[in-house]
């Protein structure tokens, strides 16, 4: 019989924070790596059945849980529901996909916290996922017409009529792509515009990329993500992870994007890999949390989303972090030195180093944004576990990765500092010009509110 918790029959609150209670991930696989033969719905699964065994949640029906991945066949169109009968959760726990290319895990865990906020539910679980390894590959327009033709045709003449149309090149597979379709770009092309417009030395993205592998290596070792990755098909460790890269490696590699101009500075090392992996958040009321003995990391304060008009050239493409956290900001009355860690997604180093400049510069700001600068960033803040560039990047698993593991090093600083704020600022990028950015602030103690 399916068991119900008893907070889940109190009467509906409103205005509360939800809570980060825990996560889980996989370690991230290169794509055609260890994770080669697995589907998206393998990983998704894979990483909320860690979550569920972690947190003791077998056979236990969770408000609601929201998840999903950029490249999907037509055949996940429920994903994560499908993940979800299969992860040991009670089968009448609810699911549904959401999508905002990069962005998207961090909007799930918007949706599940603003609908814990809102006292429809007492907990739930946000998630993405992706495989680049496992991509959809269609046919082309002709052939799929030709075939859903094919299938309602009655006679033998007709059918061999429609086969006899086709012509040889009609039966090459379509790739799938993540180039922008308004202007046939590929994220990597459109940012080397936007490093050159903002004039980002090749060894400043090189010293971000260093600096990703080394902080993610020490995160390891330090033991930060014991509680947060389950090992998955052979992998302990994220498979892009290289400790041992240097200053002289990274910048011994050529440039792959924007050679079409003198001094491109771009490299495979600075930016980030294709990926396959999974991820996923627990989230719900400081009261579930403590009917269950679980700690809570830290509280979800507020999110923002940005778009900008890069079809004409007005805006980079991966410039929405540049809009969406000086608004979020500025509804919350801080400035970046109110923040304990800073997280900007790697997508490129030179998205990070570009989102940052902006905030720091006064023009900009005031004409495109409308708001005063931010002002400089403290490196020793940012991106303290490693990101993106030593992670890698299953595009929808990436939100989910950053809350958790920022979430873990709120709850470290709070402990650690107890007379001490402990908030952490997330802008993560995405295509279509959009960006996501949210606050999380560590409770005073832990289950307790601040």
């Amino acid at each position: 019989m399916a068991r119900t918790p008893a907070s889940s029959q109190r009467s509906t609150q409103t205005s509360r924070r939800a809570a980060v209670i825990g996560g889980n991930r996989l370690p991230f696989g290169k794509a055609g790596g260890a994770y080669a033969s697995a589907t998206n719905l393998d990983m998704l699964t894979a990483a909320l059945t860690g979550l569920v065994a972690r947190y003791n949640l077998q056979g236990e029906r969770i408000g609601d849980v929201s998840g999903g991945a950029v490249l999907k066949h037509s055949r996940d169109f429920n994903l994560t529901r499908e993940a979800v009968l299969g992860s040991g959760l009670e089968p009448h726990t609810t699911a549904f996909d959401v999508q905002r290319a990069c962005g998207t895990s961090v909007e799930t865990v918007t949706a599940i916290a603003n609908k814990i906020a809102l006292g429809q539910i007492e907990t739930g679980i946000a998630a993405g996922t992706d495989s680049t390894s496992d991509a959809p590959i269609v046919v082309s327009d002709r052939l799929r017409r030709t075939l859903i033709k094919l299938s309602r045709a009655k006679t033998l003449g007709q059918r061999a009529k429609l086969v006899g149309s086709l012509r040889p090149g009609d039966l090459a597979p379509v790739a799938p792509s993540v180039n922008e379709p308004r202007t046939g770009m590929s994220m990597g092309e459109h940012q080397a515009i936007t490093t050159r417009r903002w004039g980002i030395t090749r060894e400043a993205q090189d010293e971000i990329a260093l600096a990703s592998h080394q902080n993610l290596a020490r995160a390891y070792d330090d033991g930060l993500f014991d509680d947060l990755i389950t090992p998955y098909r052979g992998l302990t460790r994220d498979q892009g992870l290289r400790a041992d890269t240097s200053a002289e490696k990274l910048a011994k590699l050529s440039p792959v994007f924007g050679k079409a101009t003198p001094g491109a500075t771009m490299t495979a090392g600075n930016s980030t890999p294709l990926s396959d992996g999974a991820a996923a958040v627990l989230l719900g009321t400081d009261e579930w949390a403590a009917e269950r003995g679980l700690p809570v990391l830290a509280h979800v304060v507020d999110a923002e989303t940005a778009a900008v008009d890069f079809v004409h050239g007005a805006e980079g493409l991966l410039m929405g972090g540049a809009y969406a956290v000086p608004r979020l900001l500025a509804r919350q009355n801080l400035t970046l030195d109110d923040f304990t860690f800073i997280e900007i997604h790697e997508a490129f180093a030179s998205t990070v180093l570009t989102t940052a400049a902006a905030w720091a510069d006064e023009e900009f700001m005031r004409s495109k944004v409308g708001l005063p600068a931010l002002g400089e960033i403290d490196r020793t803040r940012l991106n303290v576990a490693g990101s993106s560039l030593a992670a890698g990047h299953p595009f929808a698993a990436t939100g989910a990765r950053i809350v958790a593991t920022l979430a873990t090093l709120l709850r470290r600083a709070k402990d650690a500092e107890p007379e001490k704020p402990a908030r952490g600022l997330i802008s993560v990028c995405a295509a279509g010009g959009q960006a996501v950015a949210m606050i999380l602030e560590a409770p005073a103690s832990k289950g307790g509110d601040q």
